[in-house]
């Protein structure tokens, strides 16, 4: 098949299109910049021009393809809401063009929307008043598609998504945080959790639910249902040989800055139906071991 992927050239996209390569389908990257369209080349995939902005690119670009992989999101921390809505109007632009085709589409969500406490199921339903709550509509919108003709499946993926190359996701923030202010921190007791997943489990599962998933599945990609922060904050103090402190909730904002929330969070997740229903078993490096072999190198 000829999948559309946007988000190409990103850490977990880039994974998706050498999975997709290597199991033989063609893959059209949405390519934004010169940088971007030269990456999707050297990796083997054919460019498409445009952005998440451009809804006429998106458009475009899934009409001449049999299935879309949509990966791209903008992470401004600063500016949730407006990146939901631009998430949204993507989603919407696919199912135009998808509408009584039965073609795939399978659509990235995350389970920091699900309510938080507990080990969460895909079974669950998004919770307003949660971390992930600018990623709603989109997933709504989505699993509404299978209603219209849309083999669509929604991928929910944990806060730490990890392996070589991580530069912009959450473990990488905590790292930064501590090398500049000399201490490895955790909120309170740091008995929280994250759920974690290898990207190169990620872009499996993202390829077979593009293969396989039934309209309307929701689907977790967790190799690890958590991890607690203080663990994370443990082997980032080891490596970096600073100090491992608690900070108090009051505290936490002014050494976490604008991931305070994020580390106080317990945000835990399981994948036991989505493996039942795909076959699809982690096998790569939990997130402890990773970060001791791939994040304190350089």
């Amino acid at each position: 098949m000829r999948i559309f992927v946007t988000g190409a050239t990103g850490f977990i996209g880039s994974a998706v299109v050498s999975e997709l390569l290597t199991a033989g389908h063609e893959v059209l990257g949405l390519a934004r910049t010169e940088e971007a369209a030269s990456a999707l080349l050297k990796a083997g995939a054919a460019v498409h021009r445009g952005s998440l902005d451009n809804l006429e690119s998106l458009r475009s670009g899934a009409e001449i393809s049999d299935g879309i992989i949509h990966t791209a999101f903008n992470h401004d921390f600063t500016n949730m809401t407006d990146a939901g809505v631009t998430d949204l109007r993507a989603v919407q632009a696919f199912g135009e063009v998808f509408a009584g085709s039965g073609r795939p589409l399978v659509v990235t969500s995350v389970i920091a929307h699900l309510a938080p406490g507990r080990i969460s199921t895909e079974e669950d339903a998004p919770d307003a008043n949660t971390a992930g709550k600018h990623r709603i509509a989109s997933e709504e919108e989505a699993l509404s598609l299978a209603s219209k003709g849309v083999r669509v499946s929604v991928l929910r993926l944990p806060p730490s998504v990890h392996g070589a190359g991580d530069r912009g996701g959450f473990v990488p923030a905590l790292i930064n945080v501590a090398k500049r202010t000399g201490t490895s921190a955790y909120v309170g007791e740091g008995l929280n959790c994250w759920a974690a997943v290898h990207r190169l489990d990620a872009a499996r599962l993202f390829r077979l639910a593009l293969e396989a998933a039934p309209a309307g599945s929701k689907l977790h990609a967790i190799g690890e249902e958590g991890v607690s922060i203080r663990e994370i904050a443990e082997v980032i103090g080891l490596n970096l040989d600073l100090p491992v402190i608690s900070k108090s909730t009051e505290a936490a904002p002014g050494h976490f800055g604008w991931l305070t929330h994020f580390a106080s969070q317990n945000i835990q997740a399981s994948s036991k139906l989505t493996q039942e229903l795909l076959g699809w078993k982690p096998e790569h490096a939990d997130l402890l071991r990773d970060l001791e072999d791939n994040y304190f190198k350089n």
